[in-house]
């Protein structure tokens, strides 16, 4: 079973983060020597053995997925976390290093859009952006290959933290997001690089890392706060690229009639 040491740390994580009033278990009176649930809590939750638990979150014993859908359950996973975990126990979808370069025929979908549109491979690499993106965003296609990562973007370039009106969830976003896909891809250099960069080089990359989030964002609203037309709201949606197992399309809009509308309109022009 492999990357045994991640899903050690992932449940470890996951258990810390929950008492034991919120599982309905009594606690005790004296001290505890562990943040959160014990791991006997969590056997007796799922109905196993602790020794059967303990071997479990070693990556020691293959579970059914029954076993796996009690330990999402008793740790109150969300529907992302309990995808990481099952990659996490089965493996790894893709070990290679994945597709750093767009389709042309994906560029050109891109450029015949209006609305603010990007695709996001593996690392969260901004493989193309359109003219409406990098008006809203930055110019991303202008920058060095290595500087085209939204996540170095975020954690590195004081600009983000001015473009980004929520710029804390954004981040903590773009953390959980590598969280995920470390644990489809564990094999790629490029990702393991990339953490390890971002863990010397920013404190809050480092602390959000070590929680363990995981997040697979599909939809959303995100505010930015713009230099030339001022403070608006876009809705995303995030499409698959067929073909491709690391590669997403974000399109951006916005609710029609609003301030946000007219400010990406005059941006726009």
């Amino acid at each position: 079973m492999p990357g045994n040491e991640a899903l050690r740390e992932f449940l470890r994580a996951r258990r810390a983060r929950l008492t034991p009033a919120q599982v309905g278990i009594p606690d005790g009176t004296g001290p505890r020597r562990v943040e959160g649930l014990r791991r006997e809590e969590v056997a007796q939750i799922v109905a196993v053995s602790v020794d059967y638990y303990t071997r479990f979150e070693q990556g020691r014993v293959a579970p059914s997925n029954d076993i796996l859908l009690r330990v999402g359950q008793a740790l109150r996973l969300s529907e992302d976390e309990h995808a990481h975990l099952v990659t996490l126990v089965h493996g790894q979808i893709i070990s290679d290093e994945g597709r750093y370069e767009l389709r042309r025929e994906l560029r050109w979908v891109l450029d015949a859009m209006r609305t603010p549109a990007f695709v996001l491979g593996r690392c969260l690499a901004i493989l193309g952006t359109n003219e409406a993106a990098r008006r809203l965003l930055v110019d991303f296609d202008a920058r060095p290959p290595h500087e085209r990562n939204h996540a170095r973007w975020v954690f590195l370039d004081p600009l983000a933290r001015e473009r980004y009106a929520d710029w804390d969830v954004v981040a903590r976003d773009n953390v959980a997001s590598l969280r995920r896909q470390a644990g489809r891809f564990p094999d790629d250099r490029r990702l393991g690089a990339l953490v390890e960069e971002l863990t010397a080089a920013s404190p809050e990359f480092a602390r959000w890392w070590s929680q363990h989030d995981v997040v697979q964002h599909k939809r959303g609203h995100k505010r930015y706060c713009h230099p030339v037309v001022g403070d608006l709201t876009v809705a995303y949606e995030a499409f698959p690229v067929s073909g491709t197992d690391d590669q997403t399309l974000y399109v951006y809009s916005t609710e029609p009639g609003s301030a946000s509308e007219a400010a990406l309109e005059r941006l726009l022009r």
